[in-house]
């Protein structure tokens, strides 16, 4: 599977977050705000439950609100790693089964919150193809843009898990 270059060139998100499909948000820890300046995005209490790609200080949420932390790389990620994504996408449905917001986030809010996205839409009826559209629609066209982020979709993050693991 192919690996993600980096790229200085892709443009801050122009929010802090966006929802995706009912009760379901996708964001970042960072944006361009109106001024044309980056911006904290600090979540407070707008979500029931917080799930978090990558821990930054000071960033909430706020008293009371559950939060998961589960640091991933925006890159390879092993057995463990795409475990625990795919539990991030099962606690996520759980919630909004249960009527509740959800806040998945990363840095920019485009790769590694649109992995555990889209694999949650994927389980409840979504396509690979009409979750990647989806979330790229909603959140910004530079959302998944880790091409390997997109083959472990492709392939369903508990086979790309299997494949992981083999070569561990």
């Amino acid at each position: 599977m192919r690996t993600r270059r980096k790229r200085s060139d892709v443009p801050a998100p122009d929010s802090p977050w966006n929802e995706v499909v009912p009760g379901l948000w996708m964001g970042g820890h960072e944006f361009r705000g109106l001024s044309g300046r980056l911006e904290f995005a600090v979540v407070g209490q707008e979500f029931d439950l917080v799930q978090t790609l990558l821990r930054l200080p000071g960033h909430g949420p706020g008293p009371g609100v559950e939060h998961h932390v589960w640091p991933i790389p925006d890159g390879p990620l092993d057995g463990t790693q795409l475990a625990g994504v795919i539990r991030l996408a099962e606690a996520a449905c759980e919630a909004l089964d249960g009527g509740r917001t959800v806040l998945v986030r990363c840095y920019h809010g485009y790769n590694r919150s649109g992995l555990v996205v889209a694999h949650a839409l994927m389980r409840r009826g979504s396509t690979a193809e009409a979750a990647i559209r989806l979330i790229r629609a909603r959140r910004s066209p530079w959302a998944l843009h880790n091409e390997l982020f997109v083959d472990y979709l492709r392939a369903g993050l508990t086979t790309a898990r299997l494949l992981e693991e083999l070569t561990e």
